[in-house]
């Protein structure tokens, strides 16, 4: 007859679980108090009812204002789209030389590893408030924060990409005598083609939404008139904007998932 196995006392009792839970309740509230933060504070006073004000004025959107978000809308998806576009170009020769197999002195991976790695640290509500504060607002600074931003990210993809790929297209180029471009082109960049297209269209998600946050901070884009319809009280018209944008984002997710998809 077929008998169940043992389980151990920490097993029976699912000790493992609880002391996890208690070690994260834990620090929660360490966290809570080094932060002097209230963790109890939203269910205090009339913090849910004011709450429920403000949501209740954005489930009746002001459909009025519908056609005022069309040109700050475009303008977040082409910052989106210049942005992770010209931050890809700019992380291609920069992932090259951060490749083992493709560039031999470890000094020269170790600089460029550093400058993508550094510049991945880099918020982007950060970025974005430095390029306001030197080129003022619009676009242009919501700009060049995604190209930093995708330069950062791209790079760092596209080089752990190449190291993976099969060396073996390379050793024949070589021993036929081919140069180094030659190499990155017949033998390196076809075997990444696919990988690159799917994480920079990953990238250009990721920017969609980023887009609209750092617009928030006066880079452009449908953020900054979000921003100013929140100051002026118009949850109803922020609720429009938001359903927008949430439209926006899960079409192009959904686009994007559809060609990586046929790309793998």
């Amino acid at each position: 007859m077929n008998t169940l196995p043992s389980r151990t006392f920490a097993q029976k009792y699912h000790l493992k679980f609880v002391f996890w839970l208690i070690l994260i309740v834990f620090l929660l509230l360490i966290s809570s108090n080094i932060t002097e933060s209230d963790l109890l504070a939203f269910f205090q006073g009339d913090s849910i009812q004011q709450f429920g004000v403000i949501l209740g004025k954005m489930m009746k959107p002001d459909w009025s204002f519908f056609p005022r978000i069309w040109e700050p809308l475009l303008e977040t998806i082409r910052m989106a789209l210049v942005g992770t576009l010209v931050g890809s170009v700019i992380a291609v020769p920069v992932a090259m030389l951060s490749a083992s197999n493709v560039t031999k002195p470890a000094v020269v991976r170790s600089i460029t590893r550093f400058i993508s790695n550094l510049i991945r640290t880099l918020p982007d509500l950060l970025l974005a408030a430095v390029f306001v504060a030197i080129f003022g607002f619009g676009p242009f600074a919501g700009i060049l924060t995604l190209i930093i931003f995708s330069f950062g990210q791209m790079a760092k993809l596209l080089y752990e990409a190449i190291e993976t790929i099969d060396k073996g297209p390379i050793d024949a180029l070589e021993t036929a005598g081919a140069n180094k471009v030659q190499v990155i082109a017949f033998a390196i960049f076809p075997q990444v083609l696919n990988t690159f297209l799917s994480n920079f269209l990953y990238t250009f998600e990721v920017n969609i939404r980023s887009s609209t946050v750092i617009g928030y901070v006066g880079a452009g884009g449908i953020g900054m008139l979000l921003q100013t319809v929140i100051k002026m009280f118009r949850y109803d018209q922020a609720g429009v904007i938001i359903l927008a944008i949430l439209v926006i984002v899960v079409l192009i997710e959904f686009l994007s998932n559809y060609v990586r998809s046929k790309l793998t």
